[in-house]
């Protein structure tokens, strides 16, 4: 049995060095756009009672939390997803606001779920809520941000898909689909299997024009035109056809934020989470499996808080990010660390006043005292290692 007291858990890690400070400096520049856009900081609670996260509510199943007691014998969990807890804390504090509400976060989240071996248990996330507003170009917003939160980072090629979660549910209500045939063909979905798809569309007692929408499940970057078409095929059935319209609109709306290069629609498009009622997004690039954005419009979830208020959203995972920019070798520049002053016992109070100088001014100053053992050319090597670009020394160092 290894060393516990050296290693981490399955599925955690320690993140150290320059690749911390990247990180944080990642999270600085999406944490940047955001907050350029309108949106402000909230924090909520790394854990929460369980009801948060129950699944009347359609997030994360409880098998994948990570569940303890306090000790009146109340369940929590950590939260597995930002959405539910800022969707709490908007039905509580923003009660009385008529206006819209945007809400941005910084924070890690926690799944204990070994469906995906190598994917982290512990993630941070960065993203923002728009509450109060259920127009399309609150959808539209959502999508520039997340887009430009991307490109802040230095990528250039990135795919954010959008659907729309009225479509499947349209499909499913005007098919009559039962709860099982309905898990069967999200099985299929999100296992790509769309061939799958038309088979078993095929056993189903529907018109020509539902069987010609189910076969539009397995279509990828949908032109207007193809909506267009679509529209037609769905004017006798209410949801699907509001589902279609909503997607037209969005396009005028994203060519006016002139991110239409990085955005393409796919009527495939399923969640995990139940609560999303409108457009949902995954944004993909190369250099990692998963999704690095990940989001929607979920108009009903603060009911459940106890408040009517329609809502988008999206979260950015970092660590996938991060995993992305270093495939792509897309560098993360980090900042001079400014100087180091290499000193000696006698030269001490010189080291000090000058490194007190040099903080005075905005400058970092790492002190070190000299070891006789060592040479210029070592602690020059340090502090290029450290990215510190300017070396000091008082005296005495061979």
């Amino acid at each position: 049995m290894r060393n516990q007291r050296l290693h981490t858990p399955d599925g955690v890690r320690d993140i150290y060095n320059g690749e911390c400070q990247k990180k944080l400096l990642l999270q600085d520049q999406l944490h940047g756009v955001l907050l350029k856009y309108g949106y402000r900081d909230i924090q909520t609670p790394t854990f929460e009672f369980f009801d948060i996260f129950g699944q009347e509510i359609g997030t994360t199943p409880s098998k994948d939390l990570y569940k303890f007691f306090d000790k009146e014998g109340n369940t929590l969990v950590l939260r597995p997803d930002f959405t539910p807890s800022i969707a709490r804390s908007a039905a509580k504090y923003y009660v009385d606001d008529d206006m819209p509400v945007k809400l941005c976060y910084m924070g890690n989240t926690f799944l204990n779920s070994s469906d995906y071996q190598g994917r982290l248990k512990e993630s941070t996330q960065c993203g923002a809520e728009l509450i109060g507003d259920a127009s399309v170009s609150a959808d539209a917003e959502i999508l520039a941000m997340a887009a430009e939160c991307l490109k802040s980072c230095g990528l250039r090629d990135f795919r954010i898909s959008v659907g729309h979660a009225q479509f499947f549910s349209g499909l499913v209500a005007a098919a009559g689909l039962g709860e099982e045939e309905e898990q069967t063909l999200r099985e299929l979905i999100s296992n790509k299997n769309f061939f799958g798809v038309e088979e078993f569309t095929e056993t189903l007692s529907i018109d020509e024009n539902l069987k010609r929408l189910f076969t539009m499940l397995g279509s990828f970057d949908i032109k207007e035109e193809e909506l267009s078409a679509a529209e037609g095929l769905a004017a006798d059935y209410p949801q699907i056809l509001s589902a279609l319209q909503a997607l037209k609109q969005l396009y005028r709306y994203v060519k006016l934020y002139e991110i239409e290069d990085y955005i393409s629609y796919e009527l495939g498009i399923i969640s995990d989470y139940r609560y999303y009622t409108g457009i949902l997004f995954l944004g993909y690039t190369f250099g990692t499996g998963e999704p690095i954005v990940r989001g929607g419009r979920y108009d009903k979830l603060l009911s459940y808080f106890g408040r009517q208020a329609p809502s988008i959203g999206f979260g950015i995972v970092v660590d996938q990010l991060m995993a992305a920019l270093s495939r792509q070798k897309i560098a993360v520049s980090l900042p001079d660390n400014g100087a180091l002053i290499v000193f000696t016992e006698e030269n001490s109070a010189r080291a000090i006043r000058r490194a007190s100088k040099l903080r005075r001014e905005g400058i970092s100053a790492s002190l070190v005292a000299a070891d006789g053992s060592r040479t210029r050319e070592d602690y020059i090597y340090y502090a290029q290692a450290k990215n510190i670009t300017r070396v000091e020394f008082f005296d005495g160092v061979s």
